[in-house]
């Protein structure tokens, strides 16, 4: 991230050292920056320039509505997965036009939302979906744009969890029974098929996959023979955490979706969320107790799993940095845990580290994406607050829970 620094020996994220954000604010707090957040969109919409393709984010990686705002401010879309997405998205002032809704699981409630507000699309996932949406759609006097999403069945080689599309998973239809839909979509009166689509994971770092992906997609509309308005290529990209991954190759994945374009008068849909926010977040802690154990220490937060749940849930790593640079190294492993009463609740176990002391302040990189938006309550812990940073100024974004709201 590059607005993030060392000074001498004091950290500074844009032009604020992290030490005077903890003069007003307690741990833990999340804290984004604007000016990365918008570099990130624009160097996203940069890249793939030439295809011009809508870009909708993903609004269920970072849902804030004032982060909503900034990349509506943009020219952004959204990809929704709920209904209160949808209404959060409109609220941040992103046009419905530039609205799709994703989701295996829409509810009647949800999809009269999505028609009565006239989104661009509604990507259904099931003819059972297709079926209730035409439903709906006649008792309302409309004529819905529907997209269809399909199970390409590509391995992105990613997380078993963050995978969506191999045959296995869940999401979309099968190639053979997408096939048979497109066969028997004219029975479908209140319907426009407008798209294909189509979402194959999360934190992808190469580009064959997406490769195999758009020779599915070529395939399939070769042999149906239907002219699609748009294709929703979904998002999945990654970003390192580590600084060791390798990074998506976006150079080439432009190219395939170029030749792609050459035979398929379509316009693109990218859905990126990750890529768009994951690096633009950190998380404040405190170390309330360092336990010594053995051969390694525990440094106890007052972050937990409730405030960021990935490394509980995949197993993911985040970096960590202290706050205040120390020259002395602890020659032991120092495992960073939360307060919670799970094993699960930790975070990482970091050799040759600074030497650290209770009452110090550590900072968690790259939360911006699935960093807020999977908290919870969990043990009654109220969720943090959210600052935005844009050069020297900093506002709250979203307030701390009280213990009363909760009980």
């Amino acid at each position: 991230m590059q607005n993030l620094r060392y000074v001498g020996k004091n950290l500074f994220l844009e032009r604020i050292s992290i030490r005077s954000f903890l003069k007003k604010n307690k741990t833990p707090f999340y804290i984004y920056s604007e000016n990365q957040i918008v570099s990130n969109y624009k160097n996203f919409v940069k890249t793939f320039k030439k295809t011009n393709p809508l870009v909708c984010f993903a609004a269920k990686s970072n849902s804030n509505v004032n982060i909503l705002k900034i990349l509506s401010k943009q020219g952004a879309g959204a990809d929704v997965v709920s209904g209160g997405e949808l209404l959060k998205a409109l609220r941040a002032g992103i046009k419905a036009k530039k609205i799709v809704f994703s989701g295996v699981g829409k509810t009647e409630e949800e999809l009269k939302i999505a028609i009565k507000k006239k989104i661009l699309l509604i990507n259904c996932e099931s003819e059972s979906e297709a079926k209730l949406v035409n439903i709906l759609a006649k008792k309302l006097k409309k004529k819905v744009s529907i997209g269809f999403r399909l199970n390409p069945n590509v391995d992105a080689k990613t997380h078993k969890n963050i995978s969506t599309g191999k045959a296995e998973n869940k999401f979309g239809l099968s190639i053979k029974n997408f096939k048979s839909f497109l066969k028997g979509i004219d029975k479908f009166k209140n319907v426009k098929l407008e798209a294909l689509s189509v979402h194959i994971g999360s934190q992808i770092l190469n580009h064959k996959p997406y490769e195999k992906m758009l020779k599915v997609i070529d395939k399939i509309i070769r042999k149906s023979n239907y002219n699609f308005d748009f294709i929703d290529l979904g998002g999945g990209m990654g970003i390192s955490y580590d600084n060791k991954n390798e990074k998506l190759n976006y150079k080439k994945y432009n190219l395939a979706i170029k030749k792609f374009l050459k035979n398929h008068k379509s316009k693109i849909i990218f859905e990126p969320g990750r890529s768009i926010v994951g690096n633009t977040g950190f998380l404040i802690s405190k170390i309330i107790y360092i336990k010594e154990s053995g051969t390694k220490n525990f440094v106890i937060l007052d972050a937990a799993m409730n405030d960021l749940m990935r490394p509980a849930l995949y197993g993911a790593k985040h970096k960590i940095l202290p706050s205040k640079l120390r020259n002395k190294k602890f020659n032991k492993t120092y495992e960073f845990v939360g307060p919670i009463c799970e094993s699960t609740d930790k975070f990482t176990s970091l050799k040759d580290f600074q030497e650290l002391k209770e009452k110090e302040f550590i900072i968690m990189c790259d939360v911006g994406a699935y960093g807020m938006s999977l908290s919870s309550n969990y043990n009654m812990r109220p969720k943090p607050i959210e600052l935005l940073i844009k050069g020297s100024k900093i506002k709250v974004i979203k307030k701390r829970q009280k213990h009363e709201e909760l009980i």
